[in-house]
């Protein structure tokens, strides 16, 4: 099978599109073409039947996008070579011009033939790895148009949190969204069990690999991939709240994973409740990639 992966060079989108080829593949022999397409002709394109960024591969029988950059590129690239289009979250052209859409279910997508409901977004994570119990990771965010930022109030809580497991190792790290004043500032909580690993002092997959050696993980409410991240590797999670900035869809669809048992909430953890077990088998990446062999079972 042939697919072509055409990416934005943002890392979200990536993950989301790398980790169903690598569910695809875990399935089926294939070979991926990675193709950049930020900035490219894509209209003119689509309506010459030409895609130059695919000349001289081998015709796809895939074509796979996450992100509105890679929409139309999708379309001239199907229109030119031929495959099957798959677009991961709610494109920004009509959803019937794609041959399936993979949509987090917080979009409320309507009912189509050709879309199917995720729940959340997709990621290259797995559930494997030792996740030791004494080990337990804190994936920061920062402000959003979702959520307003609490330094104080996260700086409180992390600390009540340190405090209440002194057997626990916990590691923190930061996203780029995360304010500067955010480490030196945990930094002076000078919690003997906290380790502080900033966002620039990372690698590439150091956050899958610290999943898969943690037994829990604690996520601000912010950072709705990041919750869905380490539900996929296998975690129990916790929700570390942060002041939502109005009624959307992101607020809704953390509020219906506290509501449903996914994640647990800050206080009722450490009331003694605990955090919900870790959902075995959670991957949808995986779930996607059947479904996708299931209806054109001819790649």
């Amino acid at each position: 099978m042939v697919v072509w992966r055409l990416t934005d060079g943002k890392p979200g989108h990536e993950s989301q599109s790398r980790g169903l080829v690598q569910a695809l593949a875990r399935q089926r022999p294939l070979q991926c073409h990675d193709i950049p397409v930020a900035g490219g002709a894509a209209l003119p394109d689509l309506l010459r039947r030409r895609f130059p960024a695919g000349a001289g591969l081998p015709a796809p029988d895939l074509l796979i996008g996450a992100g509105h950059a890679t929409h139309l590129p999708l379309l001239a690239a199907r229109r030119a070579r031929g495959g099957r289009s798959v677009v991961l979250m709610r494109p920004s052209l009509p959803a019937a011009l794609f041959d399936l859409c993979l949509i987090p279910e917080h979009d409320r997508p309507r009912p189509r033939d050709n879309v199917l409901t995720t729940r959340g977004v997709l990621n290259d994570l797995t559930g494997d790895g030792p996740h030791h119990a004494d080990r337990a990771l804190v994936l920061v965010g920062g402000p959003s148009r979702h959520h307003r930022w609490d330094q104080e109030g996260l700086l409180q809580r992390l600390a009540r949190l340190f405090a209440a497991r002194p057997g626990i190792r916990f590691t923190v790290t930061t996203s780029r969204r995360t304010p500067p004043a955010f480490i030196p500032a945990l930094e002076r909580l000078s919690a003997p069990n906290c380790r502080v690993v900033p966002l620039d002092r990372t690698g590439p997959g150091w956050v899958a690999r610290h999943l898969g050696e943690s037994a829990e993980a604690w996520v601000t409410g912010d950072s709705v991939s990041m919750l869905y991240e380490a539900l996929t590797a296998g975690c129990r999670v916790g929700l570390l709240p942060l002041p939502a900035s109005g009624d959307d869809r992101i607020t809704r669809g953390v509020a219906q994973l506290l509501a449903e048992g996914w994640v647990g909430s800050f206080d009722q953890a450490l009331a003694g409740d605990g955090l919900p077990p870790a959902r075995s088998g959670f991957n949808e990446a995986r779930r996607c990639a059947d479904s996708i062999l299931q209806r054109w079972p001819r790649l």
